[in-house]
């Protein structure tokens, strides 16, 4: 989708100003929206790919003008409304009007084990892989309507894999409860000039990671 998230080299939103010592949270409500966004999502209910994709779904007006663990939190609720564990009256309300749904009991412990083993995302592959290192490729001029992790900015251009990472669970159909549909995922490596034009740094290169779907022969 061509959301408000895909800022890749979009003018106008001023200098880039890194924050010294930055803190992993600025406010003690942005930690409570952390944890108990990563505590929901361990019910099993949905998937990575579909919480990031509820987020970038946001209207532009919505998305751009909230902090960050806001939009956490707002498509939080939309998730839990919508796969049944709370209904839109008792968000509005505050409080539950009927039995709540049962769900997997969340502890604790159970949450800092799962932190420290991870989500693997790697998967065999079903097929052998399109494109070598060294191959020139083109990212597809797409504009889905659903999920995907292709930037705007790259769309059309021409680059060369410079990696080969294997396979892994492709974002764009595992978003939509469309099934894992393990894809090649190649790093990709583009000129400057290529993605920007002649006014860029022709010394300069950028590397994304791109899933095979996205890409065809140069």
């Amino acid at each position: 989708m061509n959301g408000a998230h895909d800022l890749g080299g979009m003018m106008g939103f001023g200098p880039l100003a890194p924050e010294r010592d930055e803190p992993v949270f600025h406010s003690h409500w942005e930690s409570r929206a952390c944890a108990v966004t990563i505590a929901a999502g361990a019910c099993g209910l949905w998937s990575l790919d579909e919480s990031r994709s509820v987020r970038e779904n946001l209207a532009p007006a919505q998305y751009l003008a909230k902090p960050y663990y806001d939009v956490w939190i707002t498509a939080l609720e939309k998730l839990a409304v919508a796969h049944g564990l709370v209904s839109a009256e008792e968000l509005a309300v505050g409080r539950p009007l009927a039995p709540p749904r049962a769900a997997p009991k969340v502890t604790p412990r159970r949450m800092a084990e799962a932190i420290a083993r991870g989500s693997p995302y790697d998967r065999p592959p079903s097929a052998a892989a399109a494109f070598a290192v060294g191959d020139r490729v083109r990212a597809r001029m797409m504009n889905p309507p659903g999920h995907t992790r292709l930037p705007r900015y790259a769309r059309g251009r021409v680059g060369e894999v410079a990696a080969l990472r294997g396979a892994f669970v492709f974002p764009d159909t595992n978003a939509h409860a469309q099934g894992e549909n393990p894809q090649w995922l190649y790093t990709i490596r583009f000129t400057a000039r290529e993605l920007w034009g002649d006014d860029a740094d022709p010394r300069s290169t950028v590397t994304i990671d791109a899933f095979e779907p996205y890409l065809e022969p140069a």
